[in-house]
């Protein structure tokens, strides 16, 4: 399937729903926003929240952690920013305005990266689920909460009928799992650790893929080996 959806398009999506994002989704994902957090302290250490919007996870990350934020959406990172000044969370180290495509931080540079509604956003979502897994520690954890769409049946027929309208809303309606089965048959060290069901609907899952301890990896050899 060609991606239709471009950079330019997202950011103008997220820059108008900035002022009534929390209004409209607050409630909506709230359990599958707490699941993403759930997973994600569970792991702790350094996360980056890619797609962190108005940072209405920020306040739920736990205290022991550091969190970078980035977004494509400066007027969604205001409010995030604003959250963070008026909630005095200092344990987010930055929010910046970056692609999820081409992240700028250097290769194992974080213990978690968790992306909500994010990937089937995105024009080309392997690129992004390959920057994930660089700027990713060895031992730690990619975590999504996603749409997943039907694999066959009338509900596929739909999402594909969908796709020019909600292309120009910024998504892809059309994403089945297979896609995140391919890659991660060719994504080196990575695989899958959970995929379940959350609200809203259950045609969204919390996704949690692992990137091998190589570190591990070798001493368990070292030890087999004598």
């Amino acid at each position: 399937m060609t991606a239709q959806i471009s950079i330019d398009s997202v950011t103008k999506t997220y820059d108008l729903w900035a002022p009534v994002y929390d209004l409209v989704f607050r409630g909506v994902f709230e359990r599958a926003r707490h699941a993403a957090v759930a997973a994600t302290n569970s792991v702790g250490g350094r996360i980056l929240d890619v797609g962190v919007g108005t940072g209405m996870c920020l306040p739920l990350y736990a205290p022991t952690t550091r969190v970078v934020g980035v977004d494509l959406s400066e007027k969604m990172l205001a409010k995030a920013r604003e959250k963070v000044a008026e909630q005095k969370l200092h344990h987010v180290e930055g929010l910046e305005v970056m692609d999820a495509e081409n992240l700028t931080f250097p290769d194992a540079s974080f213990d978690v990266v968790v992306a909500q509604y994010v990937v089937n956003t995105v024009p080309h979502p392997e690129v992004a689920l390959n920057e994930f897994a660089r700027v990713l520690k060895p031992g730690g954890e990619i975590i999504l909460i996603n749409r997943i769409g039907a694999e066959d049946g009338a509900r596929k027929t739909f999402e594909h009928l969908l796709m020019p309208v909600t292309q120009r809303l910024g998504w892809r309606s059309d994403f089945p799992w297979a896609r995140f089965a391919r890659w991660i048959e060719q994504a080196d060290g990575m695989r899958l650790l959970e995929r379940r069901p959350v609200p809203p609907f259950g045609h969204f899952s919390l996704i949690r893929f692992g990137k091998a301890d190589t570190m591990g990896q070798e001493r368990n050899g070292a030890r087999a080996a004598g």
